[in-house]
């Protein structure tokens, strides 16, 4: 086996490899960009070497850099994980022409099914069924929209070189395609250096499913089963499971065995994915094959009871596989939740930020007695690449941790998933965690009425309008603001004095006072009141005791336990300024609180003015100044973490001033252009 190995890559995925690496007896090497020196995957490693700067291009998909840094810590093989320099043929030569093995499968493999139009011609020729389309060599504009009007709308653009979602644009009429085509080259191009893109059927209510395939040196191959990735936001996956809900014995034997039939098709080596898109009838047909290990693999993990990442490294060393096909089964039922830092609210767009606060539901260590059966009472699993007090930036993938968790059954997995999701709680910025809980909850993917279309076709149970604050939550958020304020009184240099105490006292009198909270709903008014003994706690006019669990002060993680009218209440409360981020009963609320003496007022926002939801790069401007536009016309362009973002008008009106040029970075909440009402 090999003695160390070099992982060039980043964030979990990296931290997967080192886990596993380190508990086979095998060093590592990292690699890191000057954003990633406290990196967590770089403290996991035995060593760690500076590959470049903060972009990835400068970084981690410099080949000949992490080569160097290969050979120069006597590493033996390197591990790509996904993503950048994973699926790239000429890395993985690169690899073996400096005598270095390369954790994946042989460049043929990679060059034959790195092409989404060739791999689709191989798979046809092998008789594996394909969705109608063109995947041909011939690009240009007028021809390619000539075969979408004769395949029929709607049909789907892909980037040929593509993968996660990017390049891919869904056309539903043929005046519509010039646009998309364009949008889907520009981002192909910026993506993966080609904008060659296909052109396919788009299938209603269709499924996803994949087939997780592995292969040794030795002729041997094998499918580990499916994994179902149909919910899906911008064709990015949100939630994965395995099996797959409806799956029969005959069409998973028939997938698998094609899938099988696609790997020895191109002589494949070590893990992959062969993607297939499912119709409801069961009916299916080949989507892509993806050249490494996937970002859902631990659900695969979870029923089989494997180890991926060792079979790759057993592999990669000429090992046999570790298993045959009749030795491998499915046990129980996991589910992957992909927790990111985004605001599904706005579209998805990814978040920014440190994780100032961050807590995760207790991982538990998952066994298997000689019957099958699952020893532990709740196995949870989470795969992360930061911790509390690292940053997101926006130089790669917003991901901050995938939660997996097992259950003898769906409906089991189901309800560890809640729980595990409940436990969650993330402060510094946006996360998906609240609309994950929705999504588990909707009776679509509860019932499993599972197709890539489901996000979109309940929207209003997904994306409810906001909510006020509940009476329970305001109690917390108001004892947090109480005691902090109390504790502060009493650490005062000289002993506390009545006036100093922070306690509520009043000469001859009792207190009232007035507290202001605004959440997403609006403003809420809360009215604490003191006697000298107790509080109590007014809000629309019912009045209730309110007062800390004996002996249950404010932990420092926030904690807190409060009794208001009887009722014991337990929750989180992290206070930053006047901003209370309270956890309860798996809900994360944001308070504002006004502070009479803090704030006088605030200025106006300036009207017109269109602003950059995140750091990025415009690429095309659609309007010119002087233009008179109607709400919702585009305006411009960005591309930020790899996708498109359009900017348009939020009002009619008239564009007075391009404040950037294509080509131009632009920083989080920068003005982008002026827009003024149209006169009356």
């Amino acid at each position: 086996m090999f003695h160390k190995i070099l992982i060039a890559n980043r964030g979990e995925i990296a931290c997967r490899v080192a886990s596993t690496a380190r508990r086979m007896g095998i060093r590592t090497v990292a690699v890191y960009s000057e954003a990633d020196a406290g990196a967590r995957h770089v403290a996991m490693c035995d060593e760690a070497i500076l590959v470049g700067p903060a972009p990835a291009r400068d970084s981690y998909l410099k080949g000949d850099a992490i080569i160097a840094a290969a050979l120069a810590t006597g590493a033996q093989a390197i591990h790509p994980g996904y993503g950048f320099l994973s699926e790239n043929e000429a890395f993985a030569q690169a690899c073996a022409d400096n005598g270095l093995v390369f954790i994946g499968p042989p460049a043929a493999a990679m060059r034959a099914m790195g092409s989404k139009s060739a791999a689709k011609t191989l798979m046809e020729q092998a008789d594996v069924p394909l969705v109608p389309g063109y995947h041909g060599e011939r690009q240009d504009s007028d021809f390619l929209r000539q075969q979408a009007d004769r395949i029929g709308y709607p049909v789907l653009l892909k980037a040929s070189a593509g993968g996660g979602g990017k390049g891919m644009r869904i056309v539903e009429r043929s005046a519509d395609f010039a646009d998309a085509l364009a949008s889907c080259q520009r981002e192909a191009i910026s993506s993966f250096g080609d904008d060659k893109v296909l052109v396919e059927k788009y299938l209603t209510r269709p499924r996803h499913i994949e087939i997780q395939v592995f292969a040794d040196t030795l002729g041997n191959c094998v499918y580990l089963f499916e994994r179902d990735c149909s919910v899906q936001r911008r064709h990015q996956k949100v939630l994965e499971e395995a099996p797959a809900p409806g799956m029969t014995p005959e069409r998973r034997r028939a997938m698998g065995q094609a899938a099988v039939n696609a790997a020895k098709a191109v002589g494949y080596v070590g893990a992959g994915t062969v993607e297939f898109i499912a119709n409801q009838d069961g009916s299916f047909y080949f989507m892509e094959m993806n050249t490494r290990l996937q970002v859902e693999h631990p659900v695969t993990e979870m029923i089989t009871g494997t180890d991926l990442v060792e079979w790759q490294l057993r592999v990669a060393h000429g090992e046999a596989l570790p298993l045959t096909q009749q030795q491998l089964h499915i046990d129980g039922h996991a589910i992957e939740a992909r927790i990111y830092a985004e605001n599904p609210e706005k579209g998805f767009l990814p978040a920014i930020g440190q994780l100032r606060h961050l807590r995760a539901p207790q991982a538990v260590t998952f066994t298997r007695g000689a019957d099958g059966a699952a020893n532990a009472p709740a196995p949870v699993r989470i795969d992360a690449g930061v911790r509390e007090g690292d940053a997101i930036s926006p130089f790669y993938d917003p991901m901050i941790a995938k939660l997996i968790v097992w259950g003898q059954d769906r409906r089991q997995a189901l309800a560890r998933m809640r729980l595990a999701l409940a436990e969650y709680q993330v402060v510094g910025l946006a996360t998906n965690v609240a609309f994950l809980q929705r999504l588990l909850d909707s009776d679509a993917f509860s019932n499993a009425d599972l197709d890539t279309g489901l996000i979109e076709q309940n929207r209003d149970v997904l994306f409810p309008p906001p909510r006020p604050a509940a009476r329970e939550v305001l109690a917390l958020a108001v004892c947090a603001l109480l005691h902090g304020e109390r504790a502060q009184g009493a650490s005062a240099a000289r002993p506390p004095e009545p006036w100093q105490a922070g306690n509520g006292w009043r000469m001859n009198s009792g207190l009232n006072r007035v507290l202001d909270f605004t959440d997403d709903s609006g403003s809420r008014r809360v009215v604490a009141g003191y006697d000298g003994a107790a509080w109590t706690f007014t809000l629309d006019s019912a009045t209730q005791p309110l007062a800390l669990a004996p002996g249950k002060a404010p932990a420092a993680n926030g904690e807190l336990a409060v009794n208001l009218d009887g009722q014991r209440l337990r929750g989180s409360v992290v206070r930053e300024g006047d901003i209370f981020h309270v956890f309860m009963n798996g809900r994360h609320t944001v308070l504002a609180y006004s502070d009479p003496l803090a704030h006088s007022g605030q200025a106006d926002v300036e009207t017109g003015a269109l602003t950059a939801p995140m750091p990025g790069k415009i690429v095309a401007i659609l309007a010119a100044a002087g233009a008179k536009v109607a709400k919702g016309t585009p305006l411009l362009v960005m591309e930020a973490m790899k996708m498109e973002h359009t900017i348009s008008a939020t009002h009619d009106g008239i564009v007075d001033k391009l404040l950037y040029e294509v080509g131009d970075q632009v920083t989080d909440g920068a003005q982008l252009l002026t827009l003024s009402a149209l006169e009356d």
